[in-house]
């Protein structure tokens, strides 16, 4: 199995992204309790997140874009309290910043510095998250998003946007990611080679079929397994 560049999941794979999500929600309600008070109070955070899985329900053209996902759910929530002006900029930067005050996992800034120095790397990612204010720009030779493709993993095109990256063939390329639909499955049949990062010991899903091949406890795991392959560079 030679590999020349990896591709690597963020949320989940890097670190937990749930605290930052709940951070996140939490600033933007600061935000508006002090103001905009009326529409804190007609939206408390539980109101907000059953709307924007409203709006993400009734919007599939949507399920690559989670940032116009929230700045729709935010103008409905002004436009309901009679405020067609909403102030979708700075709630979206309030929301960004916090979004990504992320606390990588302690394997993972290690296993990323023992990975760039031998193999290409791109993030591959449905959600937000910004690697510039994450802190791990620096690990990566490209950036793949959902939002910029237009197409959100499973789906073939994100991996193989990834791959043009690296001017590859697929099968040259091991994709790293947390969830096995997402992730393995999505990359491989897109023909990419798929290792599973496991944190939590969880069973494979039967449904989904064969288990994967690769399967790590953490990036520490990955980084062993890859330099024992041999080097790219």
């Amino acid at each position: 199995m030679p590999i020349r560049a990896v591709t690597l999941d963020l949320d989940d794979t890097l670190w937990p992204v749930l605290p930052a999500l709940e951070l996140a929600d939490r600033a933007v309600d600061d935000y508006l309790r002090e103001h905009w008070p009326d529409v804190a109070r007609a939206w408390p955070i539980p109101a907000m997140r059953e709307l924007r899985a409203q709006v993400a329900e009734s919007r599939p053209d949507l399920a690559h874009d989670f940032t116009t996902q929230r700045r729709l759910t935010q103008q409905h929530v002004f436009a309901s309290c009679g405020i067609a002006d909403a102030p979708l900029d700075t709630l979206w930067e309030i929301y960004f910043a916090a979004r990504n005050a992320v606390e990588p996992w302690p394997d993972s800034i290690p296993a990323l510095q023992r990975l760039a120095a031998r193999w290409p790397l791109a993030s591959l990612t449905n959600g937000n998250a910004d690697l510039a204010r994450t802190g791990v720009q620096m690990h990566f030779a490209h950036h793949v998003c959902s939002r910029d493709v237009g197409a959100a993993k499973p789906d073939p095109r994100i991996f193989h946007a990834a791959v043009a990256q690296f001017g590859m063939a697929a099968h040259e390329v091991l994709h790293v990611g947390d969830d096995p639909h997402l992730d393995v499955i999505g990359a491989r049949r897109a023909g990419l080679h798929a290792a599973w990062i496991n944190r939590h010991d969880e069973a494979w899903p039967a449904e989904l079929g064969e288990a994967p091949e690769l399967a790590f406890r953490d990036l520490s795991e990955l980084a062993d397994w890859l330099e024992a392959q041999g080097a790219a560079r």
